[in-house]
């Protein structure tokens, strides 16, 4: 983050001279009277109305205190040299403090800098603490400066509560939480929401990526930690946290997280929830390395502290917007399968799925639906089939969609020899990464797996183009992106060697193919990305929030895969509601399904409700990948997709703001969420197939007029279901076992 100083005061605080500093105690006249620097005997002060950070003079030691009672004690900066090892703040002799005045694309602030150095080292850390004065966060950085030889870090901590200098993490709240997060959204990989041991139990410990909330369950509220760059560094944020309830014992949010897979360990609990590497993070090199930007911010309301991370994250790096109304579109995948593998619709049927929605007349009545052809087998999908597709659904008031994956490439295991990148004269062979041994990374392994290729390949701008130009023949205006985390794996050797890491090598990769997108096809394309690092966002305009989604009820429901259910992915989304609007102008929670997701079982109609439900709270677009050539999946067709209501909401989805999270591993997840607005909208999952779900609301908690009285409408037919009295105050929902309730609270003046 680039920002604008202004000298504004510096002095030092010496272990062996503090006597001879006299109190000092600052306003900057330029700032905001509820930001203020001072300095109290053997500290320096610096706060505003929601945070205080002490910087202890004596030891370099930060601590934060936040308006809502969360603790940040003791933390200590860091960076690890890959040869001379690691200094922490707290390892020099001398701490010299100093504030300047910013201003930059967040706003105006002061920036705290902190100068850790002293005779035995030769190397200097500075840290960054920025508040601004309209915003309740910190950002937090720090830089390392070498005095002879360069820095070479694969290690780099702007905050660490480490137990040596006593340092922990608690925040108030009965319930206390660790929101656990994996580095994409693959393999049907959840984020976990940790509880504290119990007493005589072994402490919990992991790794979150990119982000993490230590908060309460009952009272959404609480801390959340997260880095703002992600164009060097994969950010790991390391905890443990034993059995005295609300602290974290130690917590390390460092640049150079690369993790394996380990298949001796459950999904999100190191099996698949790391970044699948299979070399080590790549090095920052340079007189001077830095640490990403990292936020923090705790709040009664942790919605809106995510919200402020995901406006942060973007304001930083800016994000794509949509002009008019959202997309909708039909996917092959649910019908074909991979490579059409199924072989149930295959080209000459999709006429008559193009036919189909065309009758669905609110379906079709805001965006031209598109007609997605996923993962095809380019030898029957051929440029001149998906072209003839495309026109024939022209007349329907259609466009087309393509997919690609550009970081991948799907072969026979040990049969990539002699093969070129498509696009290219470059052989696959000279264009893949490569592990500690040397061999090519099979980011996907199996006897048919995908390759990792480096996205810094002239062979990849190549291989993009070709596949754009084929986009822009069959005049594609949505594209599906796949397998992206591909192009973010480490790896021992890349084309350019300037580039040091993979999440460099990604951002560069997904830069590339934005530019090219624009130049070839046009800036009114949406993207939209699958299997993908959360960041960098700002290259798409909408990303899934879990792995495909099949539609059924339960990971454990009978005769069904043990993964893509409605309600593993809502569990997750429950976390997530914030990206919309903030990363990204909406979500995207995968199709919904009429009938049945290729070979599975049917689904019932509650089950299809509860789907377009979860995707309606989660601010999702609209998409569905049902063979419509069955009579039931045409029958629930129009009555679900081209119901007026469901088609208004889908034409510009809003996220809803959660009430009630997932929480822990089970499937009896009851969550509730709500939308304001001039009709406010209320929602309740129940997947406990034994018990009710009841829940009390209040105006004050929904944001209703006090003294209105409000009608209770069912949100797909319209019907009255109830009234809130305007001498009411509060009031209570209920959701049957395994259903959903999603009413309108209309007021009536």
């Amino acid at each position: 983050m680039q920002h604008f100083y202004a000298p504004f005061n510096r002095f030092k605080l010496n272990s062996t001279k503090l006597l001879g500093f006299a109190i000092m105690f600052i306003f900057l006249s330029d700032l905001s009277k509820a930001q203020e620097v001072q300095k109290k005997a053997d500290s320096y002060i610096f706060s505003n109305t929601q945070v205080k950070i002490t910087v202890d003079g004596r030891s370099g030691l930060v601590s934060y205190v936040f308006a809502d009672g969360t603790h940040i004690d003791n933390t200590v900066a860091y960076v690890k040299d890959i040869k001379a090892g690691r200094f922490t703040s707290a390892d020099f002799t001398t701490h010299t403090i100093s504030s300047e005045t910013t201003h930059d694309k967040i706003g105006k602030g002061t920036v705290l800098l902190v100068k850790h150095s002293d005779n035995q080292h030769k190397i200097t850390l500075i840290q960054r603490l920025t508040l601004y004065q309209d915003h309740p966060y910190v950002l937090v950085g720090v830089s390392a400066m070498a005095t002879d030889k360069p820095i070479e870090t694969r290690d780099i901590s702007p905050l660490a509560v480490l137990p040596q200098y006593k340092g922990q993490l608690s925040i108030p709240g009965a319930e206390p939480r660790i929101l656990d997060v994996p580095f994409d959204n693959d393999d049907w990989t959840p984020i976990l929401e940790r509880s504290w041991p119990k007493a005589n139990t072994p402490a919990i410990k992991g790794i979150s990526y990119e982000f993490m909330a230590v908060y309460d369950q009952l009272k959404n509220s609480g801390l959340v930690i997260g880095s703002v760059n992600h164009d060097f560094w994969k950010t790991g944020l390391s905890y443990q946290a034993g059995s005295k309830q609300g602290v974290v014992d130690s917590l390390n949010v460092f640049g150079g997280a690369a993790t394996p897979d380990n298949s001796a360990l459950k999904s999100a609990y190191g099996g698949l929830d790391g970044t699948h590497d299979h070399v080590e993070h790549g090095t920052m090199l340079g007189k001077t390395v830095n640490s990403a930007d990292v936020y923090l911010c705790a709040s009664d309301d942790l919605h809106e502290a995510f919200k402020d991370y995901g406006r942060v994250n973007s304001t930083i790096n800016g994000k794509q917007t949509w002009e008019g109304h959202a997309p909708v579109y039909w996917n092959s995948f649910g019908v074909e399968g991979v490579l059409g593998y199924e072989k149930v619709m295959m080209p000459p049927a999709v006429s008559q799925i193009s036919d189909f929605v065309h009758s669905m007349q609110n379906f079709s009545a805001y965006s031209k639906p598109v007609l997605s052809i996923d993962s095809y087998d380019q030898g029957i999908y051929s440029t001149e089939v998906l072209k003839t597709i495309g026109e024939y659904g022209a007349k329907n008031g259609q466009q087309m969609g393509f997919y690609f994956i550009p970081f991948a490439m799907w072969s026979w295991k040990d049969d990539i020899k002699g093969h070129k990148v498509q696009g290219s004269d470059y052989l696959l062979q000279d264009v893949l990464l490569h592990d500690k041994a040397g061999n090519p990374i099979m980011y996907k392994d199996g006897q048919w797996g995908a390759y990792a290729m480096d996205p810094t390949h002239p062979a990849i701008r190549l291989y993009i183009i070709q596949q754009l130009k084929k986009a822009k023949a069959i005049n594609a205006k949505f594209l599906k992106i796949d397998f992206l985390t591909a192009g973010a794996l480490e790896s021992t050797s890349r084309y350019d060697a300037k580039t040091r890491t993979g999440m460099q090598a990604y951002n560069y990769g997904m830069k590339t193919l934005r530019f090219l997108v624009d130049s070839i096809m046009g800036k009114e394309i949406f993207i939209t990305q699958a299997i993908s690092p959360l960041f960098p966002h700002q290259y798409a305009h909408t990303r899934f929030v879990s792995t495909d989604v099949y539609s059924h009820l339960r990971d454990d429901q009978k005769g069904f895969p043990g993964w893509g259910s409605t309600e593993s992915s809502l569990a997750t989304g429950s976390h997530m509601n914030w990206v919309q609007g903030t990363l990204f102008p909406y979500t995207n929670l995968d199709v919904s399904i009429m009938k049945n997701f290729q070979r599975n079982p049917d689904l019932n109609e509650q089950e299809i409700k509860i789907r377009l439900y979860a995707m309606m709270v989660m601010g999702s677009i609209l998409g569905d990948g049902s063979d419509y050539r069955n009579p039931i999946a045409a029958m629930r067709a129009q009555e679900f997709l081209d119901n007026k209501n469901i088609a208004a909401f889908f034409s510009d989805p809003k996220a809803f703001i959660p009430l009630k999270t997932a929480d822990g591993e089970t499937y009896d997840q009851q969550l509730s969420f709500y939308l304001p607005g001039d009709t406010t909208m209320l929602a309740l999952f129940n997947f406990d197939l034994k018990n009710d779900f009841k829940q009390g609301f209040s105006r004050q908690t929904l944001h209703l007029d006090a003294h209105k009285k409000y009608e209770f409408h069912d949100f797909m037919t319209d019907a009255l279901l109830g009234e809130l009295k305007a001498d009411a105050q509060n009031f209570s929902m209920i959701a049957n076992p395994g259903d959903v309730v999603l009413v309108k609270l209309v007021p009536v003046n």
